[in-house]
């Protein structure tokens, strides 16, 4: 009941990440459209930078931005922030169901380091708290004036964080904190830095005075941050579904590749929306090219040698007994499923000819399963399961 208890929590939880998550990506992606689709029109406000005409649903729709902000506000003056909060709260309360409460297995490993359970969270708080203070830092000191300066120290600070992480917890789990660890600064940023900011224009508007623009203009700065970092962390979050990227044994450059392409990606959207000539953003066509076949390539399956020797059935089905089925099975012993992981089961022959696409992924090209190793699979075992793969 245990198990049956924490596999609901954790959907519920990750239900609720995701719509979070969808809520804050599509402002942050609509904002940034807004913001970039701006034109200066006859007849505005001076105090009026720009505005943009949309037609959505049926409707039309007229938009305004304000250098600094009007002389008088609304009381019914909607705020963007909860999105993000709940999408960083839920994303924090899926790493504990899934990562710290399954430590042993999800993110620890002990063939990168040995960890007790305590120490693997510490360091994964720790991590989560000074990437955060190490990000503010950068942006606050001179190197935050200039943006393409600032855009490499942000570039090497993530990809410093995925060396250290793929060299203390399991694939799965390191760049699952990849994705904290950008999840964390850009949430961070909309609750420390964007509305704390919008709210001090606020008050300065309430009180009479003029508000001091360098305030909208750090929030602005943050906000692109956060637009350009959605893309990668899209595909941190949902890397534990591919083995080929979390047990990579060079993952961390996998994350530099994935960052260079989201980004690219990201600008193309962004200077489409600005009504930019497609030939001053098209060379990001080509980056974004160069590294998805560089990532391919990376990720390409190494071809073994298995020698000429042949595996029997019997030998295969003692190495799934050994260090399988006590999970995939119709009836598992293991503590932490209460059925088969995704009703994949592994008694006999027939299950084991059927999932052998599945099994080589996961346990003969990389070292994904067992979870964490708990079993102590060997090199050798794989290498005698890729044997009798290669048989059939």
């Amino acid at each position: 009941m245990e198990s049956f208890a924490v596999d609901w929590l954790n959907l519920l939880i990750r239900w609720a990440h995701m719509i979070a998550g969808v809520g804050w990506i599509g402002t942050s992606f609509y904002f940034i459209g807004l913001d970039l689709s701006l034109r200066k029109r006859e007849g505005l406000d001076k105090d009026v930078y720009g505005s943009s005409w949309q037609v959505h649903g049926g409707g039309f729709y007229n938009v305004e931005k304000y250098l600094v902000a009007p002389k008088k506000l609304p009381d019914d003056l909607v705020w963007f922030k909860w999105e993000a909060y709940l999408t960083w709260v839920t994303g924090f309360a899926l790493l504990v169901v899934q990562y710290y409460y399954n430590a042993n297995s999800y993110l620890i490993d002990p063939g990168v380091m040995a960890l007790e359970p305590w120490q693997a969270i510490s360091i994964s708080v720790a991590s989560l708290v000074g990437g955060w203070l190490i990000y503010d830092g950068i942006c606050r000191s001179p190197i935050g004036k200039n943006t393409g300066l600032l855009a490499i120290c942000l570039f090497i600070l993530i990809l410093g964080a995925s060396y250290i992480f793929t060299h203390v917890f399991s694939g799965r789990g390191a760049l699952i904190h990849v994705g904290a660890f950008v999840g964390t600064i850009m949430a961070v940023n909309v609750f420390g830095i964007i509305i704390p900011n919008q709210k001090k224009v606020a008050a300065a508007l309430m009180r009479g005075e003029e508000p001091d623009a360098r305030y909208g203009q750090i929030g602005k700065q943050r906000s692109v941050h956060n637009n350009y970092l959605t893309i990668p962390v899209l595909l941190m979050m949902v890397s534990n579904h591919y083995p080929m990227l979390t047990n990579h044994p060079h993952s961390w450059i996998l994350v530099a590749l994935i960052l260079v392409i989201g980004a690219s990606v990201r600008h193309l959207l962004n200077r489409h929306e600005a009504g930019d000539v497609f030939k001053q953003y098209a060379w990001t066509l080509p980056l974004a090219a160069v590294g998805l076949i560089a990532a391919m390539i990376m990720t390409a399956p190494v071809a073994r040698d298995y020698g000429d020797g042949k595996v029997s059935d019997t030998a295969v089905l003692g190495l799934m007994q050994k260090h399988c089925t006590s999970c995939h099975a119709a009836s598992p012993t293991s503590d932490m499923v209460d059925e088969a992981p995704q009703g994949l089961e592994f008694e006999t022959i027939a299950d084991i000819k059927r999932y052998m696409d599945r099994i080589k992924a996961q346990s003969v090209d990389t070292d994904a399963m067992p979870l964490g190793n708990e079993t102590g699979m060997t090199d050798a075992e794989r290498t005698t399961l890729g044997a009798w793969i290669a048989q059939q």
